[in-house]
């Protein structure tokens, strides 16, 4: 199953491809129910402390969880916990990436667990409709032309091994990649699409449109 978190901070609608379909579970994150009403998405569970949203007006027939607002995780890990419990195997997440920056690295951190845990395997993706992030890990991802103009790799680890890139600008062969040593940036899909391999390590593959 395929769920989609919609969460607050700047998100450029025109640009977000990703869009829920019948049979996806659709989860707001606080705020983030006015971005899913901006872009024309009534979601199944809304939930948060409504520190920001405010006191909610409920739509019918939409569960709505009500968070304390002193807890461990923020709105949005809550959110992802949910989905997965709830059987989630792909996980869209919108907004997230273009507000404050240590609710960015914390889902971040969030991506990386996501695929990393192997109770878990989701395969998830954030968007901001300008910037797209997914992880990888020991495995493979096809990015398509498409939007966003470049890609980046930033290691998750020490050192990330085996990472091959073809059908781009700036290919590359069984390379090396360092977490203090961030190289791999501002490439571009050079055909219909690229592929990134990475052997061994963990990096976030980062689309930009600008």
């Amino acid at each position: 199953m395929r769920a989609f978190i919609y969460t607050g901070g700047t998100v450029y609608d025109e640009y977000v491809l990703e869009k829920p379909q019948k049979g996806d579970l659709v989860i707001s994150a606080d705020a983030g129910f006015l971005t899913a009403q901006r872009l024309g998405i009534t979601p199944d569970v809304m939930l948060g402390d409504f520190d920001t949203l405010g006191e909610p007006k409920v739509p019918e027939g939409v569960e709505c969880l009500r968070l304390p607002a002193e807890k461990s995780v923020t709105d949005t890990q809550y959110a992802v916990d949910l989905a997965v419990a709830r059987g989630a195997s792909e996980l869209v997440i919108v907004g997230g990436l273009e507000g404050r920056l240590d609710h960015t690295l914390s889902l971040l951190s969030v991506l990386e667990e996501l695929w990393s845990v192997k109770e878990r395997r989701v395969h998830a993706i954030i968007t901001s409709g300008k910037n797209r992030v997914r992880f990888v890990r020991d495995s493979g991802v096809i990015l398509p032309k498409s939007q966003y103009r470049y890609f980046s790799l930033i290691a998750a680890d020490e050192r990330v091994k085996g990472i091959t890139l073809e059908g781009c600008k700036y290919p590359l062969k069984r390379g090396e990649l360092r977490r203090l040593r961030q190289w791999a940036v501002s490439n571009e899909v050079d055909g219909n699409c690229a592929l990134v391999e990475v052997h061994r390590g963990g990096v976030w593959v980062i689309e930009s449109m600008d």
